[in-house]
């Protein structure tokens, strides 16, 4: 039992593959940046620098905590695309039933405990006194939005882990719409609070029309007798995917909190400059991100399908492809960098846009190592080593956390405009280490000399 919209990349060109899932994912990612963009630009040109810093300086707390759910959405996904893989449909409905129970638990749990919390946070972090109360109606707007998130990262992680990765695209479209026209709208009567509350109704829209969907067209998703109920082995395997990707986004963060405190001391302008290049920064790492999530999905359904020779053929293409892409980005943002930092703010000051210029050119010139963390990171999570990609996250925290405490309160902003590269490149090694050792202990189980772990209580859930 299979259905049209489902993509079997087990067989057929990698590349075709890769190419066919990344760029309806890219075109995804790139709206989803529509949310957090189109906040920035219209509070910076309604509101002024102050607002715009004020949302600036929950970047990182807001990454911590968002990119947690996002990362448990992802990891649930990948059993799904081990079973589908391994053409195991009533195992895999399974998965998904059970990751609807835990996800709903979990965005409960998670809402309450941040929107306690992120107040004291943001003190924590040093945020200025004149731009925390801005930042904590914005943030605490979007932790009421957790559920929402979560709900649509998990049912657009369940269509990617089929090969769908069209379909949440059209929800994106949508909703990317609505939260624009509801930012223009609201900005005005509820200041910093409408955008926060537009980017949560817009998100909730897309989840709400992904699951409707799912639930309409998915003949393979059709629960059957008994395969709804709440398994223990099923939740485990699913914690056991899930929980080190979320962590893997939240330690990497917890870097970049470390990172934003030490650039909230320089004060609001500098805060400003950060949060207006990262902003530009995102729509040119779409692309790695895109990557990322076919690397998962790609090696996740031929890890289940034991076929290590298409993961390494796979790997090589979205390597090449990454490498292109980070030449071609690199120039763009040499030439224009300044013209998109201005989109952003009517007037930004001197300062303000050299600033963000250097943030864009350090950050550019390394593309090529962070292409690499999300391509190698992704499919190693895919294959179901989690705890690795883990690792991989603490030598980002370590680095940035390095360049907050010692490098910015010496060397200044500079110091923060390398800090990503720095944690890019560290990762980078020990990423390469622990791929060639798993393909290396793969060769065994392609012998039949091993037998494989991961795969032995996927098919016992």
């Amino acid at each position: 039992m299979t259905n049209k919209k489902t993509v079997d990349m087990t067989t057929g060109s990698p590349l075709k593959h890769i190419l066919g899932f990344m760029i309806p994912t890219l075109v995804g990612f790139l709206f989803q940046q529509f949310y957090s963009v189109a906040d920035t630009v219209i509070i910076g040109r309604n509101l002024g620098e102050d607002s715009l810093a004020a949302v600036g300086a929950t970047g990182c707390l807001n990454f911590m905590v968002i990119g947690f759910c996002m990362g448990i959405c992802s990891g649930f996904a990948i059993p799904i695309a081990q079973r589908f893989g391994a053409k195991d449909y009533s195992s895999m409905r399974k998965f998904v039933a059970n990751s609807i129970w835990t996800a709903g638990a979990i965005s409960l749990m998670l809402t309450v405990v941040v929107c306690i919390l992120c107040m004291s946070i943001l003190r924590g972090l040093n945020t200025p006194e004149n731009i925390i109360e801005e930042s904590y109606t914005y943030i605490f707007i979007i932790f009421l939005g957790i559920p929402a998130t979560i709900m649509y990262n998990l049912a657009s992680g369940i269509m990617r882990s089929l090969g769908d990765s069209r379909t949440p695209v059209y929800f994106l479209f949508l909703s990317s719409f609505i939260n624009i026209g509801l930012d223009i709208i609201m900005v005005e009567p509820l200041g910093i609070a409408g955008p926060a509350w537009a980017t949560v109704i817009s998100q909730f829209i897309s989840g709400l029309l992904c699951v409707l969907y799912i639930k309409k067209k998915y003949d393979i998703l059709r629960f059957e007798k008994g395969e709804r109920r709440p398994r223990n082995k099923y939740i485990g395997r699913l914690l056991y995917m899930g929980i080190p990707m979320g962590l893997q986004y939240s330690i990497t963060a917890i870097g970049s909190v470390i990172l934003q405190s030490a650039v909230n001391v320089l004060g609001s302008t500098y805060v400003a400059s950060s949060a207006t290049a990262l902003k530009v920064s995102l729509f040119f790492t779409c692309p790695f991100d895109a990557l990322g999530n076919t690397a998962a999905t790609y090696s996740g359904q031929n890890m289940g399908a034991k076929k290590y020779d298409r993961i390494r053929s796979g790997l090589k293409w979205a390597v090449v492809i990454g490498f292109v892409y980070s030449i071609i980005a690199y120039f763009i943002l040499g030439v224009f960098g300044q013209y998109f930092v201005k989109l952003f703010i009517d007037e930004p000051s001197a300062l303000l846009l050299k600033n963000a210029e250097m943030y864009l050119k350090y950050n550019s010139i390394f593309y090529f190592a962070l292409s690499l963390v999300n391509t190698v990171r992704f499919l190693i999570q895919g294959m179901g080593y989690s705890i690795l990609a883990i690792m991989a996250g603490v030598f980002e925290m370590i680095a940035r956390g390095f360049a907050g405490f010692y490098l910015v309160p010496k060397y200044g902003y500079v110091a923060a405009c390398l800090a990503s590269p720095f944690a890019w490149v560290l990762a980078d090694v020990f990423l390469i280490i622990a791929y060639k050792l798993i393909m290396r202990r793969l060769r065994g189980f392609e012998t039949g000399q091993l037998e494989i772990p991961i795969k032995k209580k996927v098919s016992q859930a």
